[in-house]
């Protein structure tokens, strides 16, 4: 009797143990779910860049001069800009709203005027940069490089956003400038900062911002910083 009795209590201890494990695997891989990144796929709607306080705000672009920093400068004066720091250049949606996730948005054909200024006005408004238009595509060839580059991919964990730009592709004077981070072939060079940012997910407002040295061309050793804000629109 006593033997059964030793039995049965073993077995029991067994099968709680058995349990708790079980429980703490699927609290384990819950919680794992829960703090996964997940892909934002829709359309990053942009917020038009503003000058009005102290700080701009929106969506703007900033150029570096070759061996200057990020967060330091020196920064290229655009004398187009309408902000009494003539070093940010505002930037307006276009008519896409924005830049899309999971697809291309990309240069029209032709891509520039016969003066050279740039066409492309899905993702952005083309905005005056030394008295050439400028604007943004993103192509399933990187127009620069000729390399194929991925879709953009922009991922949220804990309301931080990460990711990739490859594709992000700047024209002006019918010349392209990879302006991507990572580059095409994934390299970092120079100051290429990688994608980051804030995503509230009530609201869906965001912040995203990167950095992108220019290889090649006559702006080759500065770096592009693009701040870009608004709304996020997921697809249907």
């Amino acid at each position: 009797m006593a033997k059964v009795v030793i039995s049965r209590v073993t077995l029991g201890l067994l099968a709680v143990v058995t349990l708790g494990t079980t429980l703490a695997v699927a609290v384990a891989a819950g919680a794992s779910g829960k703090s996964a990144a997940k892909a934002l796929v829709g359309t990053f709607k942009l917020t038009a860049g503003s000058c009005a306080s102290t700080t701009p705000s929106g969506t703007y672009f900033r150029m570096i001069f070759p061996g200057g920093t990020v967060a330091g400068g020196k920064f290229f004066d655009n004398p187009d800009s309408t902000c009494a720091d003539t070093s940010y250049t505002l930037v307006s949606p276009g008519t896409g709203g924005g830049f899309k996730t999971g697809t291309y948005q990309p240069n029209p054909t032709p891509a520039y005027s016969t003066s050279g200024g740039a066409l492309a006005d899905s993702i952005i408004q083309p905005q005056s940069f030394t008295g050439i238009n400028f604007s943004i595509s993103t192509n399933r060839t990187d127009p620069q490089t000729a390399l194929s580059v991925p879709a953009p991919v922009i991922k949220v964990k804990n309301g931080k956003l990460s990711g990739q730009i490859e594709a992000w592709s700047a024209s002006w004077n019918k010349l392209s400038f990879n302006q991507g981070s990572p580059k095409p072939g994934g390299s970092k060079p120079g100051l290429t900062l990688a994608v980051s940012g804030t995503y509230n997910a009530k609201t869906h407002a965001f912040v995203l911002i990167w950095a992108s040295a220019v290889v090649g061309g006559p702006f080759n050793g500065f770096t592009g910083y693009w701040h870009l804000a608004g709304v996020f629109k997921a697809a249907k």
